[in-house]
């Protein structure tokens, strides 16, 4: 049997305003009487409705989370962070898969909205105006995540193109000299862009010239990490690197390597992009420049609590290097 409020009140003796304020640790009433009517609830199993509660305090301790794919391994992280830290703070998460294209993220937006979150994560996609203008309307605070946006909302988030440069300049300092790149879906302002500028900032403080042929593009995903690395050593048989822009397509790279019989890294050294468990379990184990993703997580939610009281700003997380066993240094005076 399902229990309202006003059953809980009934059974304690008193009004359905004091059994909303106790559950909302409001002020108004005696030790004595807050200690009966939890020991009612108890008894009865009654469980307080959000929505309802939410009419009371104009909060639903409820988040929503926005994401391109659940089951991307960078964004599985992301949410873990999110959810502990939720969990930690007495918040529950809505977690909406808006698929990599953002189709359905107007349609979650409304979904939100109806649930009457108190606030939106919105992780690694592009914020487009309607998202802007929906958000607007809905007068909800919201943070961004791995990500950034033409309006003035506060987003976490690494330093692509300054990572990818130390992720590059690594690779030069270990003697390579013809590194290849599978970078991210071409004309992404947000992820891809500045992580080219980065590699080609790399090259050039070693005075390499930039190739365009050495770029080629995946989506960030394991089967374009194959097509990209059998497009990429088709027209440079001469590459010794690679710099891939994401673990999972540094991991597609690796199964076309090991296809064509091409050892890693004694042939080609591979570098890969979040420091994912893509990373760690794959065979060899892949050197990688990490992200802090789950901290992103984490800190995405103290973010957006903090905005609600006007006190929120951006922020640039740290990158490192998590070296592992995919590169191999090379003697120049002998190339190898």
């Amino acid at each position: 049997m399902s229990y309202t409020i006003k059953d809980v009140a009934k059974k304690a003796n008193v009004s359905v305003a004091t059994v909303s304020r106790i559950l909302n640790n409001l002020p108004g009433y005696s030790e004595k009487t807050k200690e009966k009517v939890l020991q009612v609830i108890t008894e009865m199993g009654y469980q307080p409705n959000a929505i309802a509660r939410g009419l009371i305090n104009k909060k639903t301790k409820t988040l929503g989370v926005l994401l391109p794919a659940v089951s991307d391994t960078f964004a599985s992280v992301v949410l873990s962070g999110i959810e502990d830290m939720a969990h930690d703070l007495d918040y529950s998460v809505m977690v909406c898969n808006t698929a990599k294209d953002g189709i359905r993220t107007m349609k979650y937006l409304q979904a939100l909205r109806e649930k009457q979150v108190d606030g939106i994560i919105f992780i690694s996609e592009f914020f487009k105006e309607e998202y802007y203008n929906a958000i607007t309307a809905m007068k909800l605070p919201i943070v961004l995540v791995s990500t950034k946006s033409a309006y003035d909302i506060p987003f976490i988030k690494v330093d692509d193109e300054k990572a990818v440069l130390d992720g590059v300049m690594y690779l030069l300092e270990r003697g390579h000299r013809s590194i290849g790149m599978i970078a991210g879906t071409k004309g992404d302002t947000i992820a891809t862009i500045p992580r080219i500028e980065g590699y080609k900032k790399a090259l050039n403080k070693q005075g390499i010239a930039f190739e365009t042929k050495k770029v080629v593009y995946g989506d960030f995903g394991f089967e374009s990490g194959i097509e990209a690395a059998e497009e990429l050593l088709y027209h440079n048989k001469d590459v010794t690197a690679i710099f891939c822009s994401s673990d999972e397509m540094a991991a597609g790279a690796l199964s076309y390597l090991y296809r064509m019989s091409i050892r890693v890294p004694d042939e080609i050294s591979l570098v890969g992009y979040d420091n994912t468990k893509v990373a760690e379990m794959a065979i060899p184990p892949l050197t990688t420049v990490g992200q802090p993703l789950y901290e992103m997580g984490k800190n995405s939610v103290r973010m957006l609590l903090e905005r609600e009281d006007g006190q929120s700003k951006s922020m640039f997380m740290p990158h490192k290097i998590a070296e592992r066993e995919s590169v191999k240094s090379i003697d120049q005076s002998t190339g190898e």
